[in-house]
C-alpha cells in the first residue's frame, strides 16, 4: 500500500514539474537548454526538502518559491541573453511542430485580413468616392473599414460562438448606419462629433471580440486595457518605418523623375494604415512575451513627469489669478490631457502586483490624479461658465460630459487608491473599478454619435 502512495505522490509531482517546465518554456526569452538547467536547480531543492520531511507538493511549492519568481527570471534571461530576444521578433521559439503549424497559420489569416481591411479602404472608390473629394465620408467610416475584420481575428482566434460575437456586429452596424443615414452639414460640429467618438464607441465591440468568454471578468477586461496599450506602441513603430521608407521611396522615384505623390496619397498611406492595425493586432498576440511590459514602463516614465506639469499648471493659475481661455483647440487638448493621465492610471495598474505592498510609485500615483482632479474641475468651471455665458453647443456639450465622465471616474480611482494607501482597502478594487468603467465611456461614445446629431440638428 506504501509504494502505491509513493508511486501515486511521485506521479503527483512529475505533472506538477511538467506544469512547471510548460509555462517556463512558453517564456520568450528562456530557451529549451536554460530550463533544462533551472529544473535541475528545481529537482535539487524538492530532494533536500523531501529529505527534510516535507511532502513532494509542499517541497515543489517550496522549491520554486525558492528559485524565484518567473517573471522575474524570464527578465534576467533577457537581459543576459539579449541578442535571443531580437530574434524572438520573427523567429519562433516553439519546438512543436503543431504550435510551429498554429503560428504560420494564425499568420496567414492575419496577413490574409490586413489585406482585406487595405482593400476596404478603397472599395468605395467603385461608387465614385474619393478620399480627396469624399472625405467626410472617409472619415465617419474609418473605424468601419478595418475594426469588423480586427475583431473578426479574435472571433476565430477564440473559437466564439454567435451568441459572443452577434454583440460586436450589431454594435458595428448599428454605427455603419447612423454614420451614413444622418444628414450631416458637411464639417459641422456633429459630424466631426461623430468622427471622433465612433471609434471609441467600435473599441469596445472589439474589446467583447478579444476577451470572448472572459470579458465578464475583471482579468478578462485588463487583458484588453493591456492589449490596447501595446497595440498603440506597435502601430506607431509600424508607422514610423513606413514613414521613413515612404520618404526614401518618394526621394529615389523623384531623383528618376516619376512622380508617385498621387499614388502615396490615395493608395499607399490609406491601405497602408488600415493593414498595419491587423499586422500589429498580430504582432501582439504572437509576441506578447517578448516585449509585454512596454505601456507600464511608459506610464511608469510619465507619472512623475505629468504630475509635475499639473502641479505647475495649477500653480501658474494660483499665481496668475488667469482661468483657462475655453476654445475648441483647448478643450480637445485639454481633454487629450486627462485621457493619458487615465492612461497613465490603467496602464500601472495593469502591470501591479495586487498583493504587492504600497510605495512610492503609489503615492505618485495619488499625487497624479488628485493634481488631474483639480485640472479637471477648473476645466469643468470654465466650460459651464462658458455655456452659461453663450448657451449649448455640441462641441460644450460632448465636452462637458467628457470631462464629467473623468471626473467621476479618476475621483473614485483616487479614492479607492488612498484607501489602499492607508491598509483600508484591497488594491483589487482599484483594479477592479478601472475595468468597470470602461462601458461607461463606450455609452457615451454611442450617445454622442447616434443622439447628438438630431438633437442639434445636424449641425
Amino acid at each position: 500500500m506504501g509504494t502505491v502512495n509513493a508511486d501515486n505522490a511521485a506521479a503527483q509531482l512529475e505533472e506538477l514539474i511538467g506544469g512547471w517546465r510548460n509555462y517556463l518554456n512558453k517564456r520568450q526569452a528562456i530557451h529549451t537548454v536554460d530550463v533544462a538547467e533551472l529544473e535541475d536547480h528545481l529537482r535539487e531543492q524538492i530532494a533536500a526538502l523531501s529529505k527534510a520531511g516535507l511532502a513532494p507538493d509542499e517541497a515543489f511549492l517550496v522549491a520554486v518559491k525558492r528559485i524565484g519568481n518567473l517573471d522575474t527570471l524570464s527578465r534576467e534571461f533577457a537581459r543576459e541573453h539579449a541578442d535571443r530576444l531580437w530574434k524572438q521578433l520573427v523567429l519562433s521559439s516553439s519546438d512543436s511542430a503543431a504550435e510551429r503549424s498554429a503560428l504560420r497559420t494564425d499568420a496567414a489569416v492575419a496577413v490574409g485580413l490586413a489585406i482585406a481591411a487595405a482593400a476596404a479602404i478603397k472599395a468605395p472608390a467603385l461608387f465614385g468616392l474619393t478620399l480627396d473629394m469624399d472625405g467626410g465620408f472617409y472619415a465617419r467610416n474609418v473605424a468601419l473599414f478595418v475594426f469588423p475584420l480586427l475583431a473578426g481575428y479574435f472571433v476565430w482566434k477564440r473559437k466564439l460562438g454567435p451568441r459572443l460575437w452577434l454583440w460586436p456586429a450589431a454594435a458595428f452596424l448599428a454605427v455603419a448606419v447612423f454614420a451614413n443615414v444622418y444628414p450631416f452639414e458637411i464639417g459641422g460640429s456633429t459630424e466631426i462629433l461623430s468622427v471622433l467618438h465612433a471609434p471609441i464607441a467600435l473599441w469596445l465591440a472589439v474589446g467583447i471580440a478579444y476577451a470572448g468568454t472572459r470579458w465578464n471578468q475583471v482579468a478578462g477586461r485588463m487583458d484588453f486595457i493591456r492589449f490596447s496599450g501595446e497595440l498603440f506602441i506597435y502601430y506607431v513603430l509600424i508607422a514610423l518605418g513606413g514613414g521613413v521608407l515612404t520618404a526614401f521611396m518618394l526621394m529615389m522615384f523623384t531623383a528618376a523623375g516619376v512622380n508617385v505623390e498621387s499614388f502615396f496619397e490615395n493608395w499607399l498611406l490609406p491601405c497602408g494604415a488600415m493593414g498595419a492595425v491587423i499586422v500589429a493586432a498580430w504582432l501582439v498576440e504572437a509576441k506578447q512575451g517578448v516585449i509585454e511590459n512596454m505601456a507600464p514602463v511608459l506610464a511608469r516614465i510619465f507619472t512623475p513627469l505629468f504630475a509635475a506639469v499639473l502641479i505647475v499648471f495649477l500653480g501658474t493659475l494660483l499665481v496668475t489669478g488667469k482661468g483657462i481661455d475655453i476654445q475648441r483647440e483647448v478643450l480637445i487638448a485639454f481633454d487629450m490631457l486627462l485621457a493619458v493621465v487615465l492612461g497613465l492610471l490603467l496602464y500601472s495598474v495593469s502591470a501591479r502586483d495586487s498583493n504587492a505592498p504600497a510605495n512610492i510609485y503609489d503615492v505618485l500615483q495619488v499625487v497624479l490624479l488628485v493634481a488631474a482632479l483639480a485640472a479637471d474641475a477648473v476645466a469643468l468651471w470654465a466650460i459651464a461658465a462658458r455655456i452659461s455665458e453663450f448657451g449649448f453647443t455640441p462641441n460644450r456639450v460632448a465636452a462637458l460630459g467628457l470631462n464629467v465622465l473623468l471626473l467621476a471616474h479618476l475621483a473614485w480611482s483616487a479614492v479607492l487608491y488612498i484607501s489602499f494607501l492607508r491598509g483600508k482597502g484591497p488594491f483589487a478594487r482599484l483594479e477592479k473599478q478601472q475595468t468597470d468603467y470602461l462601458p461607461v465611456y463606450a455609452l457615451w461614445a454611442a450617445i454622442v454619435v447616434i443622439v447628438f446629431p438630431p438633437a442639434f440638428g445636424f449641425i
